[in-house]
């Protein structure tokens, strides 16, 4: 069975989408992928990962705007580290994703993309990943 393999992420920004679809096209890759399913873990409490569209970055940016604007950094927030907000907005997004690979690609639609969710950031950052193959 294929460990688990964890990949580095670098954030520049303290809160940004970063997009990983290549990481996760090289990692299928590597992994000599066919067909079956990848989970993609983040084990961290302020970052996450989602899929959402690639091609206009105007959607990133509303998305990382609108979330700002929803939840502020400077609100009043009781948990006393001065990162509530990162909390909150990482719980909007998931710890994980779950992909189906067909013929060594993930399967998605023409306009997604594979993002990484930051909301406390600059930080270097873990992503999980493990492919499992359809039975034989």
């Amino acid at each position: 069975m294929p460990a688990p393999k964890e990949i580095p992420i670098r954030t520049s920004r303290r809160c940004e989408l970063v997009n990983i679809t290549g990481e996760v096209q090289a990692f299928l890759k590597e992994a000599e992928a066919r067909s079956g399913t990848l989970v993609l873990f983040v084990p961290h409490t302020t970052a996450g990962v989602t899929i959402n569209e690639n091609a206009d970055p105007d959607v990133v940016r509303d998305i990382l705007h609108f979330t700002g604007g929803l939840i502020p950094e400077g609100a009043d927030f009781r948990h006393g580290e001065g990162n509530s907000d990162a909390h909150i907005k990482s719980s909007l997004f998931s710890p994980s994703l779950t992909l189906i690979v067909q013929d060594g690609r993930p399967c998605l639609g023409t306009w997604q993309g594979v993002f990484f969710a930051e909301f406390d950031g600059p930080r270097s950052r873990k992503l999980w990943l493990k492919y499992q193959p359809d039975p034989a």
